[in-house]
């Protein structure tokens, strides 16, 4: 990353991005559910293409992270609308068994499939008489 430095009225040193290009990112609008098996989350990413999402966790945070293309018939002469990319993270807890979960993406929808780990799910404790 290239950076200049440039001074203030106060003489103080502030640094100043030159060369990258800022992306600009939207909060999804999610829905979450739960369902016998965990939490189902429905987030909405229009015009994401699914070799353009990343999901991952890392330290106990789905990261969700969708870029946007727009595909033009032929030379743009007037903008009134753009899409942008996506960006939204989320805390789980120790209740997800984080090396489950699945991912659907179907007609700009996501479906994250976050299933209950065994340790968290409620089970019924058998009580023997002796």
């Amino acid at each position: 990353m290239a950076e200049d430095m440039v001074a203030t009225s106060n003489d103080v040193q502030v640094s100043k991005e030159g060369t990258r290009a800022h992306e600009r990112y939207v909060v999804p609008p999610v829905d979450i559910y739960e369902t016998e098996h965990g939490l189902a989350v429905l987030a909405d990413l229009p015009g994401v293409a699914k070799q353009d999402l990343n999901i991952r966790v890392e330290d106990s945070v789905l990261t969700i992270q969708g870029k946007t293309t727009q595909e033009a018939p032929g030379t743009m002469r007037h903008r009134e609308y753009e899409l942008v990319n996506y960006f939204r993270q989320f805390e789980l807890s120790e209740k997800v068994d984080q090396g489950r979960i699945g991912a659907t993406l179907r007609h700009g929808v996501l479906t994250l499939d976050l299933p209950t780990a065994e340790e968290a799910k409620p089970r019924l404790i058998q009580v023997n008489v002796g």
